[in-house]
């Protein structure tokens, strides 16, 4: 049957990225710490040489279907080398997220929950040279200084998301595994969000973050702290869903 992808092009225009998105599968995480199996979301593209019409897109499906079927991080370098090889392209990136889950403790009654954090893991070999970044969302409170400080009594408080991704190469692709970030990102806030608690849990939860009144900037910075210490490539994203205002608050810094 005639490749009609792989006819010749001559118009001369090399195409940065072509493939898929919003491929859906399961997948079962592994990073031999962390193990939960879901529904993924990926994205396959590669760079297109400028004399070729088109790339095979069923092909993408199934690498990713096979390769990324049970997942680990430290296996994306490979995973992204039989891509290139397989498309014959200098470029090939694969990104996959999924949401994984914790059981977490209510700091009085010690009641257990589970709390949801999404992940993204993108992978990119360009030139021969794979790079991973592995990002983690979760969700901590944070409590206004500024609010607290102004205040006769209570300051407000809010929902924070936190978003951490850190880099790693070939020789070491997944450098700080996904249960120790949301760690680092926990710690960063105010208190924790906890999804169950009971009225002595709330007591403490509420009383912790009034101690530990935090900006945006704080937040960002404290976690960026943490990562430099370890001599991480990270950045970090903080989103407040303000309380009080008609916007968010947003810090956003690299490392």
């Amino acid at each position: 049957m005639h490749d009609v992808q792989n006819e010749y092009d001559s118009r001369g225009i090399e195409i940065d990225e072509v493939g898929i998105a919003g491929l859906r599968f399961p997948v079962a995480f592994d990073d031999r710490v962390t193990k939960q199996s879901g529904i993924a979301d990926a994205a396959v593209t590669v760079r297109l040489q400028a004399n070729r019409r088109g790339t095979h897109m069923s092909r993408m499906v199934a690498l990713a279907q096979d390769e990324l079927a049970t997942l680990d991080p430290r296996d994306m370098p490979r995973v992204l080398k039989e891509g290139a090889a397989l498309f014959d392209t200098p470029m090939v990136k694969i990104t996959v997220s999924m949401p994984f889950a914790q059981r977490v403790a209510a700091p009085a009654t010690g009641k257990e929950s589970w709390q949801v954090h999404n992940l993204t893991i993108e992978g990119l070999l360009e030139d021969g040279q794979a790079r991973v970044t592995t990002t983690v969302m979760t969700e901590v409170t944070s409590l206004c200084p500024c609010s607290k400080a102004i205040s006769d009594y209570g300051a407000h408080n809010q929902r924070s998301e936190i978003l951490l991704g850190v880099t790693g190469y070939a020789d070491a692709p997944y450098p700080m595994p996904v249960d120790e970030a949301v760690a680092v990102l926990r710690a960063s806030g105010s208190a924790p969000v906890v999804p169950l608690v009971k009225r002595p849990d709330e007591r403490v939860l509420t009383m912790q973050a009034y101690d530990h009144p935090v900006f945006v900037e704080d937040m960002a910075r404290s976690v960026s702290a943490e990562c430099r210490g370890r001599g991480l490539r990270h950045s970090v994203k903080v989103r407040n869903l303000e309380s009080i205002h008609s916007h968010d608050a947003i810090a956003f810094v690299a490392g």
